[in-house]
Parts: C-alpha cells; structure tokens; sequence
C-alpha cells in the first residue's frame, strides 16, 4: 500500500512540474494578456498542488500552511489583475 502512494505521489509531482512548465511556456509566450493572466492563474494552482504534494510525502503540516499563504495571494492577485484589466486600476 505504501508502496503505490509513493509511486503516485512521484507519478503527481512529475506531471505538476511538467504542467508548471508548460504554464510558464503559455506566460512567456502568450498572445495575449489575457492569455498570460490564465496562464499565471494556473500556475500559482500548479504550485498549490506542488506544496501539497511535498506536504503529504514528507508527512509535514508547515507545508499546508505555505499552501493556504499560496492559494490566499494567488486568488488575490489574480482578481487585483482582473480589476486592472477591466478598469485601468486597482484601487478607486
């Protein structure tokens, strides 16, 4: 039983880096800015899932600490670059 957790969690932590990359090809390569601003949405998600990931491998609870601090800045600045794209600024 341990043994295929340890194997999932590898197989996981593959395909997160993998997807990490991928998302950071789209942000430097994106046509559009709004292309780029899904793109770093979804990598601040890919890193969430990274944390998480080395937080149940290592059987340490600080990491889903770091991912809550993560997963709070991540949502606030993706609306804050939401705001900005729809007004021109963030605060009014």
């Amino acid at each position: 039983m341990l043994i295929a957790l340890e194997y999932t969690l590898a197989f996981a932590l593959g395909m997160g880096t993998l997807s990490m990359l991928l998302c950071g090809a789209r942000l430097l390569v994106g046509p559009s800015t709004q292309d780029r601003i899904l793109a770093l949405d979804a990598l601040w998600v890919c890193t969430l899932m990274l944390v998480l990931l080395v937080g149940i491998r290592l059987g340490n609870e600080l990491y889903f600490e770091l991912a809550m601090l993560i997963a709070l800045l991540g949502f606030v600045s993706t609306m804050a670059l939401a705001k900005f794209l729809m007004r021109g600024e963030i605060i009014e």
